[in-house]
């Protein structure tokens, strides 16, 4: 790639290139917060067929994203070789959306449609975000400190994902039960939040214009190749196991939350309000992450993280014990939030770094081969979330196309364990997968000078 002269990463371009998260926020959190129970409890399906449903077409993206990635890296265009694809995919992402809550049939030939309407979204969200997630490496590529600059880069992506969270993940319920629920309700948040994704669209197009492109260069053929770098660069395929296991803890505690309002909690409004308690915190820690990345590292504030968001989760069982108190549960809903922040920002700041020493070692820039696996990897991760909690739905018992107050007693034990204590344990059981990963902002500086 060549690089541009050292320049300053302006707000307008941190700005821009964060708006983008809009996509990511809305298609990452509506389907696995509301998929599953539209399935369940708006079309009658049986909770482990739903999980299933909501997990192929995602699982479509793990050979879809490493093809996005590679085509956006032979793409030549005046606008280089991402940005085209943030106009496409993101408007064609908006144009599925709407269609995936349209419900224009019932019963099976519903769970049919649903399927290949999620199917198309998955596949042009895919063309968005593979693209999205490569321009980092690419935009802080010619900064004074490009190390910095991406953990700065990445708090503000962040920031603008928990306000897309928060205003998708809160309203959508709200929307859905305004409109009177069913499918009519459905369809008007689905509506809502496809606005949002086009809107996220449109303003990471205009708003990074002014950024340092470059020019990419080779790229692996095939995804068997593709795989091969990957796995030549312990650094990324440590994180990305790690941040993919992650992400299934992420998709079960998401794919659980309209099922605990509604059920133990027996307030589906209260939806909104846990969404609202995760976010918000967010919103206030994030620049207290990027102080404690910059004191003591990414990787250890990675793992600080990491074990704040399964405390959290712990926190949400106990309170369910002593009474399923609404109160407690939001609180320890918001230091669930707390902990997400922070490992979602130091893990999109430490992929960039892996590319870069990639890049130092092979003389090759190819963000497009290593974010499509890591966009791949996290929604396998997402889409496998709904579907282990789909499983233990039914290992629970619950009865899909009943009322929430109907459900047997181990149907609500089975949606407490699985949005409280199996979210934080498959969190913590993935940090020992970070053991061995050394890209320290020392080796990387050496690998990219060239003394290593």
């Amino acid at each position: 790639m060549t690089v541009t002269p050292v320049y300053r990463l302006d707000r307008g371009t941190r700005i821009g290139y964060s708006a983008g998260s809009l996509v990511n926020g809305a298609f990452g959190t509506v389907p696995g917060l509301l998929l599953l129970p539209y399935l369940t409890d708006t079309l009658a399906v049986a909770a482990g067929l739903a999980g299933l449903l909501v997990l192929l077409p995602k699982a479509w993206d793990v050979v879809l994203n490493p093809i996005a990635g590679r085509i956006s890296d032979r793409t030549t265009s005046r606008w280089g070789a991402r940005r085209p694809y943030l106009l496409v995919g993101g408007l064609g992402t908006a144009v599925t959306f709407a269609a995936l809550f349209a419900g224009p049939f019932s019963g099976s030939a519903g769970a049919v449609y649903v399927t290949v309407a999620f199917l198309a979204t998955a596949t042009t969200f895919a063309f968005f975000q593979v693209p999205y997630v490569a321009m980092p490496a690419e935009i802080t590529a010619g900064t004074t400190d490009p190390y910095a600059a991406r953990t700065r880069l990445m708090t503000w992506r962040i920031a603008v994902l928990a306000l897309a969270i928060l205003a998708s993940g809160a309203v959508a319920p709200a929307l859905r039960d305004a409109a009177g629920g069913g499918l009519a309700g459905y369809r008007v948040a689905g509506l809502a939040v496809a606005v949002l994704i086009a809107v996220g669209a449109l303003a990471s197009f205009w708003g990074t214009r002014r950024a340092p492109v470059g020019t990419v260069q080779e790229s692996e053929p095939s995804l068997r190749r593709q795989l091969a770098v990957a796995r030549a660069n312990r650094p990324f395929a440590l994180l990305l196991a790690c941040f993919v296991v992650q992400a299934v803890g992420i998709g079960v505690m998401l794919a659980g939350t309209d099922y605990v309002a509604a059920g133990p909690l027996g307030d589906s409004s209260a939806t909104s309000l846990l969404f609202v308690c995760f976010v918000g915190p967010a919103l206030i820690v994030m620049p207290v992450w990027e102080r404690v990345g910059a004191r003591i590292g990414k990787r250890s504030g990675y793992v600080i993280a990491s074990a704040v968001f399964a405390a959290g989760g712990l926190l949400i069982g106990l309170a369910f014990l002593a009474g399923s108190v609404l109160a407690l549960v939001l609180v320890a809903t918001a230091v669930v939030g707390c902990g997400y922040a922070g490992q979602q920002v130091f893990g999109l700041a430490m992929l960039p770094d892996t590319i870069a020493a990639d890049e130092a070692v092979t003389g090759r820039r190819q963000a497009g081969v290593f974010t499509g696996l890591w966009t791949g990897g996290e929604t396998l991760g997402l889409a496998l979330g709904p579907g282990v909690f789909g499983l233990v739905l039914q290992l629970g018992g619950y009865r899909s196309g009943v009322d929430a107050g109907d459900q047997p007693d181990s149907a609500h034990t089975a949606i407490v364990l699985g949005f409280s204590l199996l979210p934080a344990v498959i969190m913590l059981v993935a940090l020992p997968l970070l053991r061995r990963y050394d890209l320290t902002p020392a080796r990387l500086s050496a690998l990219t000078s060239g003394e290593s």
